[in-house]
């Protein structure tokens, strides 16, 4: 797949409060556009050389660092010249006629801001979004979206040239026509609108945007496999993979998660699926080969020939590493010892663990294993296993997890040896690391490692918080009679499980002093009420 350098280019959302709740103004590209022609878009383009110009940059009032202040520059000259709208400012807020100062869309932008005594109003606008068109069209952009209320009295109209029609229309109108094919929506345009469809004001939504926290870019790319070559976007689980695999973007590497076939992650990793699939082991248990020449493998799996002979072909291996001891992570570092001589690594197993498992070395947190090549550190993370460690190999930051973090689901925390309490603790831990991707052990890699923590924790404490209330609710109450409340939202099936997980939760809150227990019955402890629904510290 041929690169093309994507171009620098901005776009600026403008909404106002209509009858029918906000709208948004959307400009149709004309037919004969090369990029995305006949699409509905927010008025928008490339930046131009002028929009670094020190004379516009010095007429810029508010915070426009992040990012560079040319994108703030040709978002609003672009609105003005596509869609006639003119968000700038005088002094003293003094009246703007921009019906006046119509006849400047076809002169140089610093020409109407020094001849007028305008100036471009950063502190107005919200930055909202950066897409990069995918690999592969005849164009490609990277496009900085902003949002901002539309100048009070100002409709716009569309060029005739680049655009040939406008219209103001609520979001959610604009997506039911796009469903029945009556306009066309391009995923970044579908995507905006269906985030803006919620809010019941222009401002509010404006207000919402500039609280968050800078948005991170959704880089479309190509990715082959069995159903032949497929695109993919951040909000799908393979997009932080094919990225880190494929940093190239040639769009040859695998979207595919298939037991016993070696993928290079990169230049040191490579990772092996073990053949056991299943509700707990998704598509099976990650093995990791790490290194050049003599080789680390992190969490061999389970003792499956088939898969034992795999690890064994990619090269010499002289250390083995687990994650932790349970059943599908680490009886095979047995046979790979035998095979081998290589060294095991890692901490005993917890009884009802694998006993198969004895390592040599006893890692403890904050230990380097050099494996020449590279070089491994271990975090204690217990919860989900006492004797859980994660490792960062730390030329790339690359962190494998084990059951730590997985892709696509929650773990289960399964006391007595399992801790909720502890297994926060980690996750908070983690996040005082320097992680650039993670490598769980089941699922593709998981990106956007510190985001991910963050919400790992929110949802935990927001599980929590629903079993304080399952309480309120139902008073002193069993495991049984509280899991249909407090897993209202998991198929049934998967009760018996969670169940393992709700346990860990009243665990922690009993250890809080938040829930006492008498035989298999839990209540609330009054005093503990007020924090255990949520104004505890989050570990």
């Amino acid at each position: 797949m041929t690169k093309l350098v994507p171009r620098p280019a901005a776009t600026l959302i403008l909404m106002r409060d209509g009858a029918s709740g906000p709208e948004v103004l959307m400009l149709q590209r004309t037919q004969s556009a090369v990029f995305l022609g006949g699409a509905y878009v927010f008025p928008g383009g490339s930046l131009d050389e002028g929009d670094a110009d020190p004379r516009i940059l010095k007429r810029i009032r508010g915070d426009a660092k992040i990012p560079p202040a040319p994108y703030w520059v040709a978002a609003i000259r672009e609105c003005f010249e596509e869609a006639g709208i003119l968000f700038l400012f005088r002094r003293n807020d003094l009246p703007l006629n921009a019906d006046s100062l119509m006849h400047y869309r076809k002169r140089p932008f610093v020409e109407l801001l020094e001849k007028e005594d305008l100036y471009l109003p950063a502190h107005d606008m919200a930055y909202y979004g950066h897409w990069i068109t995918a690999p592969g069209r005849p164009r490609r952009f990277d496009t900085r979206f902003f949002l901002a209320v539309a100048p009070q009295g100002q409709v716009g109209s569309h060029d005739a040239v680049e655009t040939v029609h406008d219209v103001w229309i609520t979001p959610r109108e604009a997506l039911e026509r796009g469903a029945r094919n009556e306009i066309e929506l391009v995923p970044a345009t579908q995507q905006t609108l269906q985030d803006l469809k919620s809010f019941k004001t222009a401002r509010e939504a404006f207000e919402a945007v500039r609280e968050r926290p800078a948005p991170e870019v959704n880089r479309a790319c190509w990715a082959q496999g069995k159903d032949g070559a497929k695109l993919f976007r951040r909000a799908d689980p393979q997009y932080f993979e094919i990225h880190w695999s494929d940093p190239e973007e040639t769009g040859d590497t695998t979207y595919d998660l298939v037991p016993g076939v070696a993928k290079r992650l990169d230049r040191w990793v490579r990772r092996i699926i073990a053949p056991n699939p299943g509700v707990m082991t998704g598509p099976g248990t990650n093995t990791y080969v790490v290194g050049e020449g003599d080789l680390a493998v992190i969490d061999p799996g389970l003792a499956i020939a088939s898969h034992v002979e795999r690890i064994l072909e990619q090269g010499t291996i002289r250390w083995i590493l687990c994650t932790h001891t349970h059943q599908d992570h680490s009886p095979a570092a047995a046979l790979l010892k035998a095979a081998t001589g290589a060294q095991l690594l890692g901490r005993p197993a917890p009884e009802g663990q694998d006993a198969t498992f004895t390592p040599e070395f006893v890692l403890e947190g904050g230990q380097r294993v050099d494996l020449g090549s590279v070089a491994l550190r271990a975090i204690h993370t217990p919860g989900h296993a006492s004797n859980h460690l994660c490792y960062l190999l730390e030329q790339t930051r690359m962190l494998f997890t084990g059951d730590h973090v997985m892709q696509g689901s929650t773990v289960v925390i399964n006391p007595p040896d399992g801790d909720m309490r502890a297994y926060l603790q980690s996750l908070q831990k983690l996040l005082d690391e320097d992680i650039a991707i993670i490598a769980p052990g089941h699922g593709y890699l998981v990106g956007a490692p510190h985001r991910e923590l963050r919400r790992l924790i929110a949802h935990r404490l927001g599980r929590e918080r629903k079993v304080v209330r399952a309480l309120e609710q139902l008073g002193a109450a069993s495991i049984e009679e509280l899991l249909p409340v407090v897993y209202d939202d998991v198929p049934v099936r998967i009760h018996r499980v969670a169940a393992r997980s709700l346990t860990a939760h009243l665990d922690k809150l009993a250890a809080e002093g938040a829930v006492r227990t008498a035989g298999e019955r839990y209540t609330l402890v009054e005093s503990g009420n007020k924090e255990a629904r949520g104004e505890r510290h989050g570990g």
